[in-house]
């Protein structure tokens, strides 16, 4: 696995951070009221995916953007709460009990510390999950991490689109008479993960825009995390 270099807790950078800020505000809302409310799915309650939806404000779904084409929220109307939920439970920070979400031990000693949290849910976030699982479609894995970082961490100074970084890894589309999966594909396994963690963001943002034509520049966390020779980018690999 990829190793990040480690983060401060008191680095200015993870304010780009949506996801370990979220995970900051998850646990200590456990501190002050003991338990979250569980669904027989073991999804979180209504009440509090509408007090999260409030809290993390996330860029691109705050509340008053996801009330719009939703009456009530369950936890599958707020993705990144629900990846959030499923990180937090396997990396032990939250338990389930019965119909309860409790806090451990190890989830009350990092309530307060972002470095602390980053360092330890952007690999498993990154590299451990399979992201094309959250896919509508079917979805192949596309090459491998050490490939696109590298690609990122040169074309990301200026900002690329997933269409851009689709035709360094693996070439233009091949024919015009099919849609090309490969944009969006980039965009949900590669781009957006990175993009929760604060690693990228999302410049020239334009409403009218598909999710996938969106452009990304590195932060400037990505250089905290990341440690890259400039002058050294691993060759792409080929898409089957």
């Amino acid at each position: 696995m990829i190793e990040l270099s480690p983060v401060r807790n008191d680095e200015p950078a993870l304010v780009s951070a949506p996801m370990i800020a979220a995970a900051g505000k998850v646990l200590n809302y456990l501190i002050d009221n003991r338990a979250i409310g569980l669904t027989k799915g073991k999804a979180f309650r209504r009440k509090f995916v509408h007090w999260a939806a409030a809290e993390f404000d996330w860029p691109g779904m705050r509340a008053e953007e996801l009330f719009k084409v939703n009456k009530v929220l369950n936890e599958n109307d707020f993705p990144p709460l629900e990846a959030l939920h499923f990180v937090l439970l396997q990396l032990k920070l939250i338990r389930h009990y019965k119909l309860e979400c409790r806090l451990t031990k190890k989830g009350r000693e990092l309530a307060h510390r972002p470095g602390h949290l980053f360092n330890l849910i952007a690999p498993f976030y990154l590299f451990e999950i399979d992201h094309a699982a959250s896919s509508r479609i079917p979805e192949p894995l596309l090459g491998n991490w050490h490939v696109v970082l590298g690609v990122l961490n040169i074309e990301g100074t200026c900002g690329v689109t997933s269409g851009q970084l689709r035709e360094i890894l693996y070439g233009s589309h091949d024919s015009d008479d099919t849609y090309d999966l490969v944009p969006g594909m980039l965009w949900g396994q590669v781009l957006r993960p990175l993009s929760w963690l604060g690693l990228l963001e999302e410049v020239n943002k334009d409403e009218r825009q598909l999710l996938s034509e969106g452009t990304y520049k590195t932060t400037e966390l990505w250089h905290f995390a990341f440690k890259f020779a400039r002058d050294h980018m691993l060759l792409p690999t080929t898409l089957h």
